[in-house]
């Protein structure tokens, strides 16, 4: 782990449901499809995307948090969830940086405080990625 100080909404072990639109707003894809939304990511930044929650049983849904309030900026498409003020009471699980927090998991890293995925260039990966059929 680096110096840089983790946010205080990142538990210090386990994991804990967060409420979106406070300290970040969230963004789910599904499956295969957050797989290759976070890869093309990855590769647009270096392999510094921001936090990314990846859960892996039931849906194997992909988490891109994004700063507060940023996800009504963009009307997202089918198969992107927003959790943030666009709704209500939405909570999403958030894993501690390290031990036992299945089934989530941080996909690229535990963030740093301060750090969110990019919601223009997240808009437009996922954009891309939701209009096309999914590669198998």
């Amino acid at each position: 782990m680096t110096n840089e100080r983790l946010p205080d909404w990142v538990p210090a072990n386990g994991l804990q449901l967060r409420l979106a639109g406070i300290h970040f707003d969230a963004i789910r894809v599904r499956g295969v499809r957050g797989e290759a939304v976070l890869h093309h990511l990855a590769d647009a930044t270096d392999g510094r995307p921001g936090p990314v929650v990846r859960e892996v049983a039931g849906g194997r849904w992909t988490y891109f948090l994004i700063p507060p309030g940023s996800s009504k900026e963009h009307t997202w498409p089918p198969g992107a969830r927003c959790f943030g003020p666009c709704a209500r009471d939405q909570y999403v699980g958030i894993p501690a940086a390290h031990g036992n927090t299945y089934p989530l998991s941080w996909r690229c890293g535990p963030p740093v405080e301060g750090e969110f995925v990019d919601p223009g260039l997240l808009h437009a990966v996922v954009t891309a990625q939701l209009c096309r059929p999914p590669e198998e």
